[in-house]
């Protein structure tokens, strides 16, 4: 049986039998591969293309020491921009959700900061009231700040939070005032800029709870003074400074653009990976300027503080945040400390 199943290989490949004394021997291509099946042998120079299902595996494979790293570990998410723009919001929105609970369930424990930009713009619009900025920030006197409250704690939110426990997981819902978790103060320019308030200081006392029970935090970028006067607070700020209260592994900004860019006019000049001592000379030598700035910086403090790595990433890229933790690619540019 052997025999003849060698000469009707040798056959197929057109090759001669090693009947002869004076053949040389013949040596198997480094490529060659064999499928024996019930009745005949086939011969193929090519692996077979991988089914869907042995494709979701080998995935799932090489996610492994990723998971493994990052497993119990909490991870602070800036979520907005892009993926909140109305017409972003089905297709990003739904896959970032889906990508953090996938996150949590195997085992990372996300910690979601939001803004609501776009949203806060709408009703500002419908209310008849025209959105200011100044230095790229929003002008937010007592009417202003009335409607952030209500569109970011009362519907982008809560929004949030029901997506989310809609997908598989329990996610709770706070703002920077709920257990004092942010406590503000007024921004220097506040006779330009309103009600804009910084972080004062960060109790996250009332969230590690939950984060220990694997529950999924979900804060609104709105906080009290000592007064209880409420303020907007950046978003990007109120998730450096609670990563860095809560001892986080990572954060994680998502934004509008690729990340830091060598050249900001060229966008495939992407900084994949650099340190505080490199982006500090990047800012200035110019190369980081507008709105990457406060980012950047906000990065920095968070590294300063204790937290291993900052990344700001491309929000516009579907499922950006499992490239950025769960692949060696990322999705945008790692601060290092």
């Amino acid at each position: 049986m052997a025999t003849k199943l060698t000469k009707s290989l040798f056959l197929q490949m057109d090759l001669p039998s090693s009947s002869s004394s004076s053949s040389k021997l013949l040596k198997t291509p480094k490529n060659l591969s064999f499928r024996f099946h019930r009745r005949n042998i086939q011969c193929s120079l090519t692996p077979p293309p991988a089914t869907p299902a042995e494709f979701r595996v080998d995935i799932l494979s090489e996610s492994l020491p990723f998971i493994q790293k990052f497993r119990g570990k909490t991870i602070v998410v800036k979520f907005g921009g892009a993926a909140m723009k109305p017409n972003q919001q089905d297709n990003l929105l739904s896959s970032f959700v889906k990508d953090l609970v996938l996150l949590s369930v195997v085992g990372l424990r996300p910690v979601l900061v939001h803004g609501g930009g776009p949203e806060i713009n709408f009703w500002l619009k419908r209310f008849g009231i025209e959105p200011l900025f100044r230095d790229g920030l929003r002008v937010t006197d007592a009417n202003t700040m009335e409607i952030v409250s209500m569109v970011l704690v009362g519907k982008v939110n809560k929004n949030l939070v029901s997506l989310i426990n809609k997908a598989g997981a329990t996610a709770v819902g706070l703002s920077g005032m709920d257990g004092r978790l942010v406590t503000a103060r007024p921004s220097p320019k506040a006779a330009q800029l309103g009600f804009v308030g910084e972080v004062a200081r960060v109790d996250p006392s009332v969230i590690e709870p939950l984060v220990k029970s694997g529950h999924i935090p979900v804060i609104a970028s709105v906080a009290a003074d000592e007064f209880g006067q409420s303020y907007n607070i950046n978003a990007d700020t109120v998730a450096g400074e609670l990563a860095a209260a809560l001892g986080a592994e990572k954060l994680i900004l998502l934004t509008d653009v690729a990340g830091i860019l060598e050249d900001r006019d060229n966008p495939e000049s992407l900084v994949k990976e650099i340190d505080i001592k490199g982006v500090k000379k990047m800012i200035e030598n110019g190369k980081v300027g507008g709105g990457m700035i406060p980012k950047v910086n906000c990065c920095i403090r968070s590294l300063a503080q204790g937290v291993t790595t900052a990344s700001i990433i491309d929000g516009r890229l579907e499922h950006s945040l499992l490239l950025e933790i769960l692949t060696d690619l990322g999705a945008g540019t790692m601060i290092t400390g």
